[in-house]
């Protein structure tokens, strides 16, 4: 189906990995890093990376900043959870930024919801700086950035492809998942120096800023010309088309449906980590940061490992081994009260989740046929970032009903069923995968 994955499947028994092994330790080293960091060799993936990097930075000292103003603002584990929600229920309807995305050209798709993205910080800098921020206005603010969030994810995810080519495509997702998650190490240090120094209006000025490192690197790509789109459906028959893909496609369905499952029940801890990192661990912003930044650093190992393989073996397994390692870690944080100990399995789930998530996205790019390349992003946006407004408005009660600690606890036993359900039924995964490898 791709001739990228009989790419990668030769170079896993070519002599450049399997010849005789390296005359020192430095050595292969050097030739574990060029394998890990391959796909920057595309100039356009290297501009990507660098404005992407400045910019989830600047996306997760706003994402830190907002929590902590709309907790400072009511004291609410429930307006907590409703912000969350407001934030992702949009992507609900990614498959609709997914038609888009398989119908327009991406890159023009993403300079406009940079644009837009900036616009957006740009408002809540003003309101609050000027002293007239409310909850519903961050409330309604967060809801527009998930609208044009939708749009984003899947004009981004799609556009992968285009700057590395597919033998390159596996490689690329877990180095774009890595440079996420190096900006979420540093955007929420960053973010609780500047909450402690200079308050929230400015950390959102700063967001604000960071989209235009995007938008350069977009404008400074060099791309060949797209190809003449030979499809000329509706958007309504093409929405229907991705539909019936994803139905009829068994191991489709079986890694959508468990990133559903894991996306409404391994969040709810990011949700009430503001309430984690004032009421039981003692701490304020500072604290905060450092829970955040624990997670992000062990996301960005999960994915550094995710981008040094070379092939699709095992990956199923992956799937489930992560999600088992990340629900026991989960399950320890939701009754510590040391705050190292925190963030060690803080890093240890978020090292966790990356891998899940970016095994699910590698598989489900790597089976589905290039026409369809955006509508699938699609659906996969609507169940990694859609369905976790579920699991926000769940946190958001969950807390209040039964207790932070409870609530986390019973969203990490929920995951470690899913993982056990997925487990039985990865057979479907496993044979499409081995059909790639024939193809």
């Amino acid at each position: 189906m791709f001739g990228g994955e009989r790419s990668l499947s030769s170079l896993n028994s070519s002599s450049q990995f399997r010849s005789s092994p390296p005359t020192d330790k430095g050595e292969g080293v050097f030739a574990r890093l060029r394998v890990t960091t391959r796909a920057l060799k595309h100039r356009n993936f290297r501009l990507f990376l660098t404005g992407q990097l400045l910019s989830v930075i600047g996306t997760w000292v706003q994402s830190v900043a907002q929590s902590w103003l709309v907790y400072k603002l009511t004291g609410s584990t429930v307006m907590l959870g409703l912000v969350g929600f407001a934030s992702q229920i949009p992507y609900l309807f990614s498959p609709i930024g997914g038609v888009l995305a398989d119908r327009f050209n991406r890159r023009k798709l993403l300079i406009l919801t940079q644009a837009l993205m900036a616009a957006q910080a740009v408002v809540l800098a003003w309101l609050t700086l000027s002293g007239r921020v409310e909850e519903w206005t961050v409330f309604y603010l967060a809801l527009s950035l998930g609208i044009i969030g939708l749009f984003e994810l899947t004009a981004r995810q799609s556009f992968i492809v285009e700057m590395v080519g597919k033998e390159d495509l596996m490689n690329a997702i877990a180095l774009n998942s890595s440079m996420y998650n190096l900006g979420r190490v540093i955007g929420p240090s960053v973010a609780g120096i500047l909450l402690a120094s200079i308050g929230e209006g400015w950390c959102f000025a700063v967001n604000a800023v960071s989209f235009i490192a995007v938008i350069i690197g977009l404008l400074m790509m060099r791309l060949p010309p797209a190809p003449a789109r030979t499809d000329h459906s509706s958007p309504v028959a093409q929405l229907r088309e991705g539909a019936r893909y994803v139905l009829q496609s068994k191991p489709t369905r079986a890694l959508l449906i468990n990133l559903g499952v894991l996306s409404v029940f391994n969040y709810p801890a990011m949700v009430l980590m503001p309430v984690f990192a004032d009421r039981l661990l003692g701490g304020g912003p500072t604290t905060l940061g450092y829970l955040l930044t624990s997670f992000g650093a062990g996301a960005m190992v999960g994915a550094l490992m995710m981008a040094s393989r070379i092939d699709l073996s095992g990956i199923s397994r992956r799937i489930v081994r992560s999600t088992i390692i990340y629900s026991v870690a989960l399950l320890g944080f939701a009754f510590v009260s040391w705050l190292p100990l925190a963030c060690l399995l803080v890093a240890i789930t978020g090292g966790g989740i990356m891998t899940q998530i970016a095994s699910t996205n590698t598989a489900l790019q790597s089976i589905t046929p290039d026409h369809l390349r955006g509508r699938v992003v699609g659906y996969y946006g609507m169940m990694f970032l859609g369905m976790v407004p579920i699991g926000s408005l769940l946190a958001g009660w969950l807390g209040d009903w039964i207790g932070v600690r409870w609530t986390v606890a019973l969203s990490a036993a929920a995951c470690l069923l899913a993982a056990l359900i997925f487990d039985r039924r990865r057979s479907v995964v496993v044979d499409a995968v081995r059909q790639l490898s024939r193809a």
